[in-house]
């Protein structure tokens, strides 16, 4: 076997830089058995190709880059197939040869970087570690190639920057060190595991672009892991689709977007939004707008305005009226406070879906908050269903919170694992005194039914359900007051594309049923336009455009709405396709 610690001969023009040849891993199981998780895999990717891998969660995606790397979580286990990198065979490497490989040869950028970097050491030492481990600089000037590595990787100040620490960073920034640390030691391969499924679309295109700029200058081959539809068919060259741990279907993304040949794959296109076409009608509207409906003259939106004309002259269910929410900053800091939401101003009508849009610390979650009263405004008013309760408190406004209810991001975190689905459906009606105990398992009984779960999900626990369950959970225990308002933030954003749209067709036919209203928090515009009727964009605390869906997202007037409706993934594939 060749020595891996040696440079390899090169490799010929045709062999790829990855090949994978029938692979096959198991699980072991607390039985004592085996389960297979991927069966048969054959793969290649060439150099300065980006190959992306995608599937729904347990498709063996992930398990399949990860036995690429020697990298598969403890049960996980190789027991067949061949691994290739360069045409060497690291099939049967040590654990120890496998490291001098990792990080010299094979770049990783996992999908967490809050997780991905040790908090307690400066992201400059971090880039430079990997030079000094694989023998590539002493510790001195690796130190100061971190700082290239750093502004390659797209960071600016990198000098700054590289004696910050992790927390110190946004999430954007803390993904551009993970790959400076992929990139440094010049591998021929970067394996990107969900490398933007946690940012914003604008922070994820750009950090996109610069791996798609790293292939083309350096000729880096790259496996992309990707649950999101729209990134593989706008960045990779090929497409490879698995289910079940098989390959279903794989050829180049421009033939498996236009021509997609097995089923699977097309419930995956069907169900991803960000590839609806740009001339989807939005489902608020009938066609574009004219130019200045429902928007003021000054670009802030007008609440009145929005509410009738999408519910005639019915009052709003929620109205913020020029809201605002100063934070006190620590002594010492240059400014005394710090304006989270500055005059913002909206209103939902009943049966309706405002969304409100923007990147992260745009505010739009801290406006959820204040309309569900978790935060108090600073100035203007919250009004819910014709009352002011910018002032409320105690029993009233304990009273009054019956009929607002939220959904949160992460359906796994925001339910107790030490109940079971029916004590955390009827926990709401518990808390309120709403019936007896054969009452609320009644109700849980039909809720459960009523967000299309089997019946026996309710003896189960948070634990024993998938993410697209836990979330229908959780709507059920919004419902179960029979709130007017249900505060949605990031419902779906977790979720895979195929439940994101399950989640997304239920959000809809509740809202129909029950007559709700809803305030969609997100960061995704392609979602957003296949649910709401109104939408508001916000940056810096302050609401820059609002108005009807379509006209916002089909017509946008402020530059910022314009990038991020230029940043939704898929999009310059539809546009390819159109115009073929």
């Amino acid at each position: 076997m060749t020595d891996i610690h040696q440079e390899p001969a090169p490799p010929g023009p045709d062999t790829p830089v990855l090949e994978i040849s029938g692979l096959e891993v198991a699980y072991r199981t607390a039985e004592g058995g085996s389960r297979p998780a991927v069966r048969g895999v054959d793969l290649r990717v060439a150099a300065g190709e980006v190959v992306a891998l995608v599937g729904e969660s347990g498709s063996g995606k992930s398990t399949t880059a990860h036995a690429a790397l020697h990298l598969l979580p403890r049960g996980g286990e190789v027991t067949g197939g061949r691994i290739r990198l360069d045409g060497r065979d690291l099939s049967d490497l040590t654990a120890k040869e496998w490291q001098a490989v990792r990080g010299r040869h094979v770049g990783l950028v996992p999908q967490d970087p809050t997780v991905s970097l040790n908090p307690v050491v400066r992201v400059g030492d971090q880039v430079a570690e990997v030079l000094v481990i694989h023998g590539l600089a002493r510790r001195a000037d690796a130190k100061v190639r971190a700082v290239e590595l750093l502004r390659q990787a797209g960071v600016d100040d990198p000098a700054a920057r590289a004696r910050q620490y992790p927390h110190q960073l946004s999430g954007g920034l803390r993904q551009r060190v993970l790959i400076a640390i992929a990139i440094a030691a010049g591998p021929r391969l970067i394996v990107a595991d969900e490398p933007t499924s946690a940012l914003d679309v604008t922070v994820q295109r750009r950090i996109l672009d610069h791996l798609d700029t790293l292939v083309r200058e350096t000729g880096t081959a790259v496996l992309l892991i990707t649950h999101d539809l729209g990134v593989a068919a706008d960045r990779a060259d090929r497409i490879v689709v698995l289910e079940g741990g098989v390959v279903v279907e794989e050829g180049p993304s421009a033939r498996l977007l236009a021509d997609p040949r097995h089923p699977y794959t097309r419930a995956l296109l069907a169900a991803a939004p960000s590839l609806a076409s740009s001339r989807l009608v939005v489902r608020g509207g009938g066609g574009a707008a004219p130019a200045g409906a429902g928007r003021a003259t000054d670009g802030r939106p007008d609440a009145g305005t929005a509410v009738s004309s999408a519910e005639g002259t019915a009052a709003p269910v929620l109205a913020l009226d020029g809201v605002r929410k100063e934070f006190a900053l620590p002594r010492g800091a240059e400014r005394r406070t710090l304006v989270a939401v500055d005059d913002v101003s909206l209103a939902v009508g009943r049966g309706r879906t405002y969304a409100l849009v923007g990147e992260s610390g745009s505010g739009k979650s801290t406006t959820a908050r204040l309309a569900l009263r978790l935060e108090r405004a600073s100035a203007g008013r919250v009004v819910f269903r014709g009352q002011d309760i910018t002032a409320a408190r105690g029993g009233a406004l304990r009273a009054l919170r019956r009929g607002f209810q939220v959904v949160y991001q992460s359906p796994y975190a925001s339910l107790d694992p030490r109940f079971t689905v029916e004590q955390i459906v009827a926990e709401p009606l518990r808390a309120y005194g709403v019936g007896d105990r054969a009452e609320r398992a009644d109700r849980a009984r039909a809720l459960i039914e009523d967000v299309a779960l089997p019946a026996d999900v309710l003896r189960r626990g948070p634990r024993e359900l998938s993410g697209g369950q836990r979330q229908r959970v959780a709507i059920a225990r919004a419902l179960a007051l029979q709130p007017d308002l249900v505060v949605l933030d990031e419902p779906v954003s977790a979720l895979d594309v195929s439940v994101q749209a399950q989640i997304l067709e239920l959000l809809v036919r509740l809202q129909g049923e029950h007559g709700l209203a809803y305030l969609f928090i997100s960061h995704d515009l392609a979602v957003v336009r296949q649910v709401a009727d109104q939408v508001g964009v916000m940056s810096r605390g302050r609401l820059v455009e609002s108005g009807a869906a379509d006209q916002i997202l089909l017509d946008p007037q402020e530059d910022y709405t314009r990038e991020l409706v230029a940043a939704i993934p898929g999009r310059r594939a539809v546009q390819r396709l159109e115009t073929a």
